[in-house]
């Protein structure tokens, strides 16, 4: 299906370039949407209160690896692209799309960002046009907390009056196979109408669209995806902790595994979970089974055990490597390489490293911290940010590599004598000692 197959109007202008789209979100999912649908033809309106973000996207500065600086300022330069604060600017849309934030707060689902959205969306919402939800969420969420809110500030029923539909983002930051285009896009609808409506849209600037039954099979389908890598890395994550109790190669036996080409698909253990995705989404799953049917989800539960816990284990580890060299943790200076939570990203969302540095500093440790893609640590976090450099790699007592950026010099590391604790399986010697 092309991406940018589109039925003209009269001047012979495409009826997309008459489409005005709003984008509420500028974040690492509604960037790159915002993008493409200005690639696309569209004019966009890309909304977002993190007034920080909206001056640098203004500027033509983008903050995600998915999106380049260039690809901002071109569609800035189109004039189809306008970055706003301003909700005044919202109105007269043919069709919205929700890409805020869907934090945990106290273990339940934090809700409130959709709902301002949908209450700034629903006082401008007119007949005919489209409101979808990309936001990861529970089950029911766009037929239960949504629609009620955009038919009360509207005045306008949906289904009758006005579309709405449930499309999961499947952004994956920093992925160079997989984006937003060529990743296979899942849609629904409140109804059959509305389904038509969503699958055209994301027809129109995705190369593959997945058409599904409802809004909630969509939302299950979003946090089932997680939920299954989630469960899978807490396996291996356990199994890393056991196999170094039992002196065996975790990572030998990772890829021994691997050579099967059926019923085996390879996980990597590592520190922990980060970003909004892995840390957060299964736990919807969990509060909503434990709302809906009153029963615990057992392997969610235990993933999420197993997973958050992973920081203390490294540092455990870091703790018994420098014991026995005589060290302790207090006395000793630790340089951290990978503050994100992801190889070549700059989000630190959630991030196990940011806690492994935190539990290293509240043990008084002096601790330095390399990470080319950050430039801010979170507050309250006692650690020096620094470059990766001869001086700080052999005034270091040991080196711990918590995120393999691409740009990290690995040759230097392999070079010295300074012990490395490498969580990744990325550095050779004999001074490496893996998680």
């Amino acid at each position: 299906m092309s991406s940018t197959t589109t039925h003209q109007s009269g001047g012979g202008r495409s009826a997309i370039e008459f489409t005005r789209v709003v984008v509420v979100g500028q974040g690492y999912v509604g960037l790159p949407l915002a993008m493409r649908c200005v690639e696309a033809g569209y004019s966009v309106v890309g909304f977002d209160l993190d007034i920080g973000r909206v001056k640098g996207l203004s500027h033509g500065i983008s903050f995600t690896p998915d999106v380049a600086d260039r690809d901002v300022r071109s569609a800035l330069d189109s004039e189809r692209y306008i970055v706003t604060d301003d909700a005044a600017s919202l109105g007269d849309f043919d069709i919205a799309v929700i890409t805020v934030p869907t934090p945990l707060r106290d273990g339940a689902p934090d809700l409130r960002y959709i709902e301002d959205a949908a209450r700034s969306l629903g006082s401008r919402l007119r007949p005919g046009a489209l409101v979808v939800l990309e936001s990861t969420t529970y089950p029911g969420t766009t037929d239960e907390l949504l629609i009620p809110i955009l038919e009360a500030e509207s005045g306008l029923v949906a289904g009758k009056h006005f579309a709405v539909g449930f499309s999961p983002e499947r952004i994956d930051p920093g992925n160079p196979i997989w984006g937003f285009v060529n990743t296979p896009k899942i849609v629904s609808g409140i109804d059959e109408s509305s389904l038509d409506r969503v699958d055209a849209f994301y027809a129109s600037i995705v190369d593959e669209t997945v058409p599904v039954a409802s809004t909630r099979v969509a939302e299950l389908a979003k946090l089932l995806e997680n939920t299954f890598r989630h469960v899978n890395i807490a396996l291996v994550n356990e199994l890393a902790v056991y196999a170094a109790e039992l002196d065996i190669d975790i990572w030998a036996a990772i890829e021994a595994a691997s050579s099967k080409p059926f019923g085996y698909m390879r996980f990597l253990p590592g520190p922990g979970v980060g970003g909004h995705c892995l840390p957060i989404d299964p736990t919807y799953l969990a509060w909503a089974v434990r709302r809906g049917v009153g029963r615990p989800f057992r392997f969610v539960e235990l993933a999420n055990d197993v997973n958050d816990h992973m920081p203390d284990h490294v540092v455990a580890r870091i703790t018994a490597i420098l014991n026995d060299r005589g060290l302790a943790v207090s006395r000793s200076r630790i340089l951290l390489l990978g503050l994100a939570y992801k190889r070549d990203t700059s989000d630190a969302r959630e991030s196990p490293a940011i806690t492994v540095a935190k539990l290293l500093a509240a043990a008084q440790a002096d601790v330095r911290a390399v990470d080319p893609h950050v430039s801010q640590l979170p507050g309250g976090l006692s650690v020096t940010l620094t470059e990766l450099n001869e001086s700080e790699i052999a005034s270091a007592d040991l080196i711990v590599l918590l995120t393999d950026h691409s740009s990290f010099d690995y040759a230097a590391l392999e070079a010295t004598t300074v012990p490395v604790f490498d969580t990744r399986h990325r550095i050779g010697g004999d001074h490496v000692i893996y998680l």
